[in-house]
């Protein structure tokens, strides 16, 4: 008899599941920065969170990594939202408020201001105003942008009362 016989190994279902899960493609995955905003910010950004709907653009609500209550998504491409960004360097841009800037544009949507940029990829930024806190939304290239805003829009009234943030 050999002592030294390799033998087979038999795994548990479970554990095969749970191989099987950790090497599974991340290729749908989404990833976004999480901003880090004031810890007065952050507890607005985290009401807004739990304010925010489970659809948007008819798109199931499916986070970005890392998790945080900073970051929301919804559907693949994600329309993205983040909680606690900076103030962009457009909203302060005396072009985009005499309408002189074919990239940006103010506006509003349902009760909510809106800086709207339009990115290199086809993707539109936008950026709360007159909020005390700056939302962003980006909504990929294809995606219907009034819908997008119009879904959000009572979850940031909600949420982030009117003001000038920081």
């Amino acid at each position: 008899m050999n002592a030294f016989r390799p033998r087979p190994v038999v795994l548990p279902p479970l554990a095969l599941l749970l191989a099987a899960v950790g090497c599974s493609s991340a290729d749908g995955d989404v990833s976004a920065a999480v901003p880090s905003p004031s810890a007065t910010v952050t507890e607005l950004c985290r009401n807004l969170d739990r304010a925010l709907p489970s659809a948007v653009d008819d798109q199931h609500r499916r986070d970005p990594s890392p998790a945080s209550a900073l970051t929301a998504g919804w559907g693949n491409p994600a329309i993205i939202l983040r909680c606690g960004v900076e103030r962009p360097p457009k909203m302060t841009d005396p072009k985009v408020a005499t309408g002189a800037d074919p990239d940006a544009v103010a506006g509003g949507v349902n009760g909510v201001n809106w800086l709207m940029e339009k990115g290199d990829d086809g993707a539109y930024r936008f950026t709360t105003a007159s909020r005390l806190v700056y939302v962003e939304v980006t909504v990929p290239e294809g995606r219907d942008t009034s819908g997008a805003l119009i879904d959000l829009a009572s979850a940031v009234k909600k949420a982030i009362p009117e003001g000038i943030a920081d």
